[in-house]
């Protein structure tokens, strides 16, 4: 049942003003899906609590819940560009609808994110860096981006790490792989055959590889094997239609969350290091 046939079906059974907010869906759907809830209240003639209420009562979360996935079901959006953006969209359009599109997007993680899963890779990572063993961090395309990131943000905790976007590097590094190293292995599609390859090679070297992609996918199915470690990141953007634009801020901000566990569990020895890199590094700066 799609959503607006779930919200036919359950209109009779709603309370009046929430009856309101249902008919203003029904009418316009993609108008819905891109408003705040303050307009959606004053067109409902109804409370901003109202609107989030009806979420509820139709099965969701709430409201940012709701409209992420009514926007997947509604709004082709412009192919290739954004998903949340019509054609002739001005400036005050553009601002309104991807920022709302991130928001909801970030909200729903932020909700459905395995903590278990989050503390195991954190534990991996913790106890390499502890160990002096290698940290990887692989991605191809906008993936590889999001590696040197990641990269970026580890070496800054004295680890060794490295981040590999040439699927024959990959390779290469993932063979000389052992247990006690971790592979973070990034992926929109979880897809890509350099990556899965460099997974399977990783994995039977013995190392931990931790995969951040959506669920269901060939790369993630690897993620869940014995001692490996899979991150869902699952979003409403169509890797084939549109340019990464959420799925890049969601796996931006695993990429941080792991980042931060790891400086928490290294402890206070940690940061006199951190903070003479921020004293060493005004110096670069030209300007007071």
């Amino acid at each position: 049942m799609s959503i607006l046939e779930r919200v036919k079906a359950a209109l009779p059974a709603l309370p009046p003003a929430e009856q309101r907010v249902a008919k203003l869906l029904i009418a316009d759907p993609r108008a819905f899906a891109n408003l705040p809830v303050s307009e959606l209240a004053d067109r409902s003639h109804v409370s901003k609590p109202t609107v989030v209420r009806f979420c509820r009562s139709v099965g969701y979360d709430g409201l940012a819940d709701f409209k992420l996935k009514l926007a997947g079901s509604v709004n082709e959006g412009v192919p290739f560009v954004h998903r949340a953006v019509d054609e002739d969209d001005k400036p005050g359009d553009l601002i309104v609808k991807v920022v709302d599109n991130a928001v909801a997007a970030l909200l729903h993680y932020r909700n459905d994110a395995a903590s278990h899963a989050f503390e195991r890779a954190i534990t991996a990572l913790t106890e390499a860096a502890h160990q002096g063993r290698r940290i990887e961090f692989y991605g191809v395309g906008n993936s590889g981006i999001v590696a040197q990131d990641a990269q970026h943000k580890f070496f800054r905790l004295g680890v060794h790490t490295i981040a590999c976007s040439d699927g024959h590097v990959q390779l290469m590094s993932a063979t000389m792989l052992a247990p006690g190293d971790c592979a973070v292995i990034i992926s929109n599609s979880g897809r890509s055959r350099d990556l899965l390859d460099a997974a399977e090679i990783a994995r039977k070297k013995g190392a931990t590889t931790i995969i951040i992609t959506a669920s269901g996918s060939p790369l993630a199915q690897l993620g869940q094997a014995p001692g490996q470690v899979l991150l869902a990141v699952d979003h409403p953007e169509d890797y084939d239609r549109y340019s990464p634009m959420v799925s890049r801020l969601l796996h931006l901000t695993a990429v941080d969350i792991l980042t931060t566990g790891v400086a928490l569990r290294l402890g206070q020895q940690l940061r006199p290091v951190l903070q003479e890199i921020k004293r060493n590094l005004r110096s670069k700066r030209y300007a007071a």
